[in-house]
């Protein structure tokens, strides 16, 4: 099967970085499935409430660099051997998704295999450019197995995997995740522990797949107003129109100047990157966007639960570890007051995210079925500090890691490499929106404006 690519547009500066111009052209294999190379367990895996809000497929490409020569024709080999091995461990990735009898996700350990995809390129690897920054998706996601057919949550896979050779010996994998299976730490452990098998090693990590340390209370109760379940009425449509993709680099002296606006009323003494550049981004999207001053908007913020309970987790635990808090006000306070006014919201829901309310959340679920509702929501996924280029398979780490494609309300932080300590930021916005956002991306604009 052969797929294209279209365009991309070709520019590359501080304040908002596209991919390389032409034509992309992979050759796509049969695909077949990857079964666990042993018995595994059959029957019933549980997930729990925090799993059931996050059945949607993530994806993202690791590139590796060739060798200056002809391709490396066992790489695809290779991963797929020790795919299959990693699989004993890690059992129900090679199952399939259900509906239990109370009507939740549950998987079925059939062991029937992860979709594997080999794909070949006739083009060197540079000319993809640089994944981290998104720009045309369409470009990257033929190099991701995807689903879209899927009609509901279901039919989607746990996993999918494709290798894709490039005549250089360059290679990309491209993964898609089933979030319900796995958040971004737990995945990057399983694709190290993939790795490490590759590489003839033990594994340094063997998961613990009981999820049971998350069931709901007996009796359930909810303990906290959890407005990121609350749908609203009146909905902002902003897929009348086209989409665009773009990307946006936040440096170290980017970021100093954002903090300095936000703590200079003295409404705040102090910020994070991740708070301040959330709460900025969420700003300057709504104005963008030229929201009605009385709409309500809402910034849903992912957070990790592992450092909020007591006991901890246990080590290698496979779950997908996320819960959302979020912030609330109307598109008028949020875009007149000060960039402090965003950015206190911003501390106090990540500071309402405590163990308490982690268990309340996953109460609620149990007791409402309610979803974690997106109508008018910008959300917000911060991927930097995480191990994206740790991951050996035998040709040395990745040189470039980023998402294939992200939904239309979200934005994701991911490093801009291994020794950056820039942040790239990835996000969409209708066409005429997406123009002001640029505008306010750049750094004279923060300089000079009274954000």
């Amino acid at each position: 099967m052969e797929s294209n690519a279209g365009d991309a547009g070709m520019d590359a500066g501080m304040d908002g970085l596209h991919g390389n111009r032409g034509m992309f052209r992979v050759r796509r294999m049969e695909t077949t499935l990857v079964r666990p190379a042993a018995e595994t367990y059959r029957g019933l895996y549980f997930l729990s409430n925090l799993d059931q809000n996050m059945a949607y497929m993530v994806e993202l490409v690791f590139c590796f660099k060739g060798n200056g020569g002809k391709r490396r024709d066992n790489v695809s080999e290779v991963i797929k051997q020790a795919l299959a091995k990693v699989l004993v461990h890690y059992y129900p990735l090679a199952g399939s998704l259900t509906l239990s009898s109370d009507g939740k996700l549950i998987v079925n350990c059939t062991g029937e295999g992860v979709p594997f995809a080999e794909a070949i390129s006739d083009y060197e690897i540079e000319v993809l450019g640089d994944v981290t920054v998104l720009n045309e998706p369409s470009k990257l996601r033929n190099l991701v197995l995807s689903f879209d057919s899927a009609t509901n949550v279901t039919e989607l896979p746990l996993l999918t995997v494709q290798v894709t050779s490039f005549k250089c010996g360059g290679f990309v994998l491209g993964i898609g995740m089933n979030h319900c299976m796995t958040d971004l730490p737990t995945l990057m452990e399983f694709i190290h522990s993939w790795a490490e098998i590759a590489r003839g090693l033990p594994l340094t990590i063997l998961p613990s797949l009981d999820r049971s340390i998350l069931r709901s209370r007996q009796p359930a109760k909810i303990e906290f107003a959890h407005h990121e379940f609350e749908k609203n009425e009146k909905v902002f449509n902003i897929q009348e129109e086209q989409l665009l993709y773009r990307s946006f680099s936040f440096n170290p002296g980017k970021m100093t100047l954002l903090k300095t606006k936000a703590l200079e009323d003295g409404v705040i003494n102090k910020c994070t990157n991740f708070t301040v550049l959330s709460a900025f981004l969420w700003r300057a999207r709504t104005r963008a966007l030229k929201m009605d001053p009385n709409q309500q908007t809402k910034l849903l913020i992912a957070v990790d639960v592992r450092s909020k309970l007591n006991p901890p987790l246990p080590k290698g635990y496979f779950f997908s570890g996320i819960t959302f808090t979020c912030c609330l006000c109307t598109a008028g306070e949020l875009t007149t007051k000060p960039l402090s006014f965003a950015v206190k919201l911003v501390q106090e829901a990540i500071e309402l995210a405590t163990e308490d309310y982690i268990r309340s959340a996953i109460d609620y679920f149990e007791i409402t079925r309610g979803r974690t509702s997106i109508e008018n929501t910008f959300m917000v996924s911060k991927w930097t500090g995480l191990p994206f280029y740790n991951a050996d398979f035998s040709w040395g780490d990745p040189i470039k890691v980023g998402p294939a494609t992200i939904k239309h309300n979200w934005a994701v932080f991911v490093p801009d490499g291994k020794e950056s300590k820039n942040t790239i930021v990835s996000l969409c916005l209708p066409v005429s929106a997406m123009k002001i956002f640029q505008e306010m991306m750049q750094f004279n604009f923060i300089l000079k404006s009274s954000i």
